[in-house]
């Protein structure tokens, strides 16, 4: 860009004859090249933040109902998307929860290394999961 804007002023420069055309020139020039310079910097500036900001509604806390018995836990939240997009995992007391729209959200869970995911239903929009104790064949 530099070299672009001293090769104008290089040409201009050569047209003196002209007297204060080529000044006014070479000013609109350097208007342009600092013009342009902002730019790129703003343009670079932009790139390095994240794409994806999340909004102030997805910054709260989820909210879910945890109501645990003795012989199963049963989970309720509302997860957003269609259900072949929703997916559920308990690995390890930790239940992870996947939705449309990067949604995605991870709820710690007492379970013993024998509880698993029982029964899954999705309707409008509220996820209701039952963990118990799996039945070994």
């Amino acid at each position: 860009m530099v070299l672009l804007f001293l090769g104008v002023v290089y040409m201009l420069s050569l047209r003196s004859s002209q007297g204060y055309v080529s000044f006014i020139l070479i000013g609109i020039a350097a208007m342009i090249m600092i013009y342009w310079v902002k730019v790129l910097k703003k343009m670079t500036v932009e790139s390095s933040t994240p794409q994806y900001t999340p909004k102030e509604a997805d910054t709260k806390n989820w909210v879910y109902d945890l109501i645990k018995g003795e012989k199963e836990t049963i989970f309720v939240a509302e997860v957003p998307g269609p259900e072949d997009q929703v997916t559920v995992r308990l690995i390890d007391g930790i239940l992870y929860v996947r939705g449309s729209a990067h949604f995605s959200k991870e709820v710690p869970i007492e379970t013993t290394p024998d509880m698993g995911i029982h029964d899954f239903k999705y309707r409008n929009g509220v996820l209701t999961l039952r963990i118990k104790k799996l039945e070994t064949l």
